[in-house]
């Protein structure tokens, strides 16, 4: 193989695919990138076994070909060249030199056959779906997804296209959201995927804000996103979503309206003062107060703050884990909130004052037990 490229090219492709190199693997083969030259176009390959990416990288081809470079290396030597050509060639021994205006590097490549095969999605369903509108379902949701592996399918985000709406569940036992909206149209494709996070943090680096459309295909066990001169695949996640819809209550029927940046304000910095392990505070709610407190007795450190709020219903104390509340509050949508609750032991409801008519989007909050 020879080809050459410019260094911002394969600077900017390398980091875009390096996110599917595993840090630490077995397999030394998943540490390499894999370069595929041949007349119709080169593309640079890496996968991690769950995440596979492969990116289209435009170069001049005297030789066609293919050889696995190890990624990390070959990264560190971009980054520190100053812009100039690289020209990059391998023999059928695997060694690979890299050629600039500075000077010349060896290294050792590994055979393209180790490197292992891309999954099959042809039996897959097709559709396109509006870049900005992916991102924010994605956004809305994948915070609230379980990072435990022994719960699989929280560990991903429930994706349900329908012909009329797309709706978009997750979550980890503590918090739930549910991002629905009723401006998808699917004539395409109809059913549930269990997308998993890592997949779905790596899309949120590369949709911008542009309208722009992405092709999804979604497979038996795998779902693949093609975007221009990009394509990321993953497995899915093959497990029963949990039933949701049984647990959100419908019965909440005290409502506190604050505007959110006063509550995430006071939440952050009264819960500088709570315990670290449980990081509880606590909402004192009444119709002529919203009060915000923690108290760690370990440390004989306790804070409180007042905010402006409006709450209607029987007066209510209720505690949160800090972090939990600050992840829901920073990602409901506008600058008031709209919180529906019901007892002390039972789940809040966080939605948006403002309302659009095609968006509905919901999150459930757990308390937990205040200490006395």
């Amino acid at each position: 193989m020879k080809i050459s490229t410019s260094k911002t090219e394969l600077q900017k492709v390398l980091q875009k695919i390096s996110k599917a190199v595993p840090v630490r693997s077995t397999l030394p083969i998943l540490g390499c990138v894999l370069f595929e030259a041949s007349g119709e176009k080169t593309l640079l390959r890496t996968t991690d076994l769950e995440i596979t990416i492969i990116a289209e990288i435009p170069v001049s081809l005297e030789e066609a070909g293919s050889v696995a470079i190890p990624l990390k290396t070959l990264l560190d030597i971009t980054n520190e060249l100053p812009e100039t050509r690289i020209t990059l060639i391998s023999d059928k021994n695997n060694k690979v030199e890299l050629q600039t205006e500075m000077g010349v590097y060896d290294l050792m490549g590994k055979p393209a056959e180790e490197f292992p095969a891309t999954p099959d999605t042809k039996d897959g369903d097709e559709f396109f779906i509006d870049s900005p509108l992916f991102k924010t379902a994605i956004e809305s949701t994948v915070f609230a997804a379980s990072r435990d592996d022994l719960k699989p399918a929280l560990t991903g985000v429930l994706f349900r296209f329908k012909s009329d709406n797309l709706t978009a569940v997750s979550t980890d036992g503590h918090r739930l959201v549910k991002y629905t909206r009723k401006d998808f149209k699917s004539s395409d494709y109809t059913g549930d995927v269990i997308i998993p996070r890592k997949f779905l943090n790596y899309m949120l680096l590369q949709l911008g804000k542009e309208e722009s459309t992405l092709k999804l295909t979604i497979g038996k066990s795998h779902t693949t996103a093609t975007m221009e001169k990009l394509t990321v695949l993953t497995r899915t996640i093959d497990e029963r979503f949990p039933d949701y819809e049984s647990v959100i209550p419908n019965d909440n029927t005290k409502a506190l309206t604050v505007k959110k940046s006063d509550l995430l304000g006071a939440i952050r910095r009264v819960s500088i003062f709570s315990n670290k392990t449980t990081r509880q505070v606590a909402l004192n709610l009444s119709s002529t107060q919203c009060l915000i407190t923690t108290e760690d007795p370990e440390k004989a450190s306790k804070a409180q703050e007042e905010i402006v709020a409006q709450f209607k219903g029987e007066a209510l104390t209720i505690g949160y884990n800090a972090e939990y509340l600050k992840d829901i509050v920073s990602h409901t949508e506008g600058e008031d909130i709209i919180i529906n609750l019901n007892t002390p032991i039972s789940a809040a409801l966080f939605n948006s004052a403002k309302t659009d008519k095609n968006i509905e989007a919901t999150m459930l909050l757990m308390p937990i037990r205040l200490n006395n």
